[in-house]
């Protein structure tokens, strides 16, 4: 993969977005030119581990969410608390991941947000009572807000003219590591006597891993590298070029654009929480064994992880994202209707089509880097449209178990889900247009 992208040629973003000077090779922290080849390959690896840490917190809990629903006594209620939590925590600390990297660095506040993943997933299934298991699963979704915020905006400052193909590879790993908890971890739990608990702290281990790549990142500061141009065929340049000044502050909240991403962002993180924590308990619901169900669930996730690789790589070269926005969102529906009138009979379908819908995610994330000319405006756009849409998708989850425990049945939140992907096409063909947000906002 990663000979792939070396030998991928050069691009613009888009035809009307300037590109933004820098380097694709890592500063070093004394000032000097790193060499490029296993500097820039360790920082792939470090993108690509850090992504695949980015869900299995989440889906390995929707898989066993029976289990633990019974092991801590929960209702369906605060079951779909448990499930509006990774939300909150996005909005509530994923704002404040652009201050933190001007402080500490980027690849400091990864590298603890990679930490703060492992430790959390390690401790939550042993600290007894429902309270103390939602703060230990805020812990680690702490250090996932904070790297969801970071990822485009390294991306665009190490990689300005590969935005599409390095969001193509960080998605696609986040769709990986996602499917794989979905996966994994009810024959885990099973291999590990059936132990709930043990199939859960499992995945603290893949934290730690990602943990190392970027200790040689953790002490540069600020979140750019060099700014001096690429160097053709792979060469280091000879000389060190000043790096450029950041873009002003933007009224961020002025930009139609920004609130359109921020309100597309909202509407398909919904959609994906809710598919993460409830889609198996659907499926058991109807029928379908516990194994076999987690297994749709990650039928589900696995679906991005060539297609989160493609639709950024489409996305860029086209000028106005709406087309796939509709084909998403058509492929959503379908899958919810599925869902309604023959859950179990065509539940491999279901999953497949539910998959492709979650795919507005990875397409989110780069028209975040289109949306904006320059590293600092990614940066505000990317904690903006991502604190804000993820404030907006807190009420779907909670809302689905309450409807869930009070209508006895799926009927109603299925029809909330299907409602929902209605205005989340609508919003994202205008968070599609061919427009950057520094023409909308004034400086402040």
């Amino acid at each position: 993969m990663m000979g792939l992208m070396a030998r991928e040629e050069t691009r613009t973003l888009t035809s009307t977005t300037a590109r933004t000077p820098g380097a694709s090779a890592v500063r070093s922290p004394s000032g000097g030119a790193p060499p490029r080849t296993w500097r820039t390959r360790l920082l792939v690896v470090g993108i690509v581990l850090a992504a695949v840490n980015l869900r299995p917190a989440i889906t390995s809990a929707g898989a066993l969410l029976e289990e633990v629903r019974d092991g801590l006594g929960m209702s369906g209620t605060v079951a779909g608390l448990l499930t509006s939590v990774p939300p909150l925590c996005f909005a509530v600390f994923g704002v404040t991941a652009p201050r933190l990297a001007r402080r500490f660095g980027a690849g400091a506040v990864v590298c603890a947000g990679m930490a703060a993943i492992g430790t959390g997933l390690l401790i939550r299934p042993y600290v007894g009572g429902t309270a103390a298991f939602l703060a230990t699963t805020a812990l680690a979704l702490m250090g996932i807000a904070v790297s969801n915020v970071l990822m485009p905006v390294i991306v665009k400052r190490w990689f300005p003219d590969r935005v599409g193909s390095m969001t193509g590879l960080y998605s696609m790993a986040l769709a990986l590591g996602t499917a794989t908890a979905a996966a994994v971890t009810v024959p885990v739990t099973d291999a590990l006597g059936g132990d709930w608990r043990s199939g859960l702290a499992v995945w603290a281990g893949l934290a730690a891993a990602a943990v190392l790549p970027w200790l040689a990142f953790a002490r540069e500061r600020g979140t750019t590298p060099a700014g001096r141009p690429p160097a053709p065929d792979g060469q280091e340049p000879t000389h060190e070029v000043p790096a450029p000044a950041e873009a002003p502050a933007l009224r961020i909240t002025r930009s139609r654009t920004a609130w359109a991403l921020a309100v597309f962002f909202g509407l398909q993180a919904t959609a994906a929480y809710i598919t993460m924590g409830w889609m198996a308990q659907i499926y058991r619901d109807a029928g379908v064994p516990a194994g076999t169900a987690g297994l749709l669930l990650a039928a589900t996730m696995v679906m991005g992880v060539p297609l989160a690789f493609v639709i950024p790589r489409l996305a860029a070269r086209l000028p106005h994202q709406g087309p796939i926005v509709v084909a998403l969102g058509v492929s959503g529906l379908a899958g919810y209707a599925g869902l309604y009138f023959a859950p179990a009979a065509g539940a491999w379908l279901w999953a497949v089509l539910l998959g492709i819908a979650n795919c507005a995610f990875p397409l989110a994330l780069t028209m975040v880097g289109m949306r904006a000319r320059t590293s600092g405006g990614v940066a505000q756009l990317s904690a903006f449209a991502q604190s804000t849409g993820y404030l907006i998708s807190i009420p779907g989850p909670l809302l689905v178990g309450v409807l869930y425990q009070h209508s006895g049945g799926w009927g109603l939140p299925l029809a909330l889900m299907a409602g929902l992907m209605i205005p989340q096409t609508v919003i994202g063909v205008l968070a599609g247009r061919n427009r950057t947000v520094e023409d909308e906002a004034t400086p402040a």
